[in-house]
């Protein structure tokens, strides 16, 4: 049984947009080593679930692709923010925080009245 915990629901999309937008283009491997290193490696990303997603962003105009070589010389599918992809990441962020901030709310030491 693995201690690496799977990517919640709704949140892998938010780290490929914060991940290329902190290191510029990668390709779909280097994507999921970024966001498994991230976290400390507390997080295992299931290419099963990454792909899809990668496509889906790409469909929906916050990533680009286009085919490169990788560093070990193999051709491999590199994906960047768009601008687009810059405006979605910003709005994802805030909502994430306000989510955040409102469960942080239900953890918190209840306060007496």
């Amino acid at each position: 049984m693995s201690d690496k915990s799977d990517v919640w629901q709704g949140t892998l999309a938010l780290m490929v947009l914060k991940t290329l937008e902190a290191l510029g283009p990668l390709h779909g491997y280097g994507i999921a080593r970024r966001i498994e290193q991230t976290s400390g490696d507390l997080l295992s990303i299931n290419y099963g679930t990454l792909y899809p997603s990668l496509l889906k962003l790409e469909q929906e105009g916050y990533i680009s692709s286009e085919w490169g070589t990788s560093d070990n010389n193999r051709k491999a599918k590199y994906y960047k923010l768009t601008r687009a992809g810059r405006r979605q990441l910003a709005r994802a962020t805030r909502s994430w925080e306000q989510t955040t901030e409102i469960l942080a709310r239900f953890f918190a030491p209840a306060q007496e009245s």
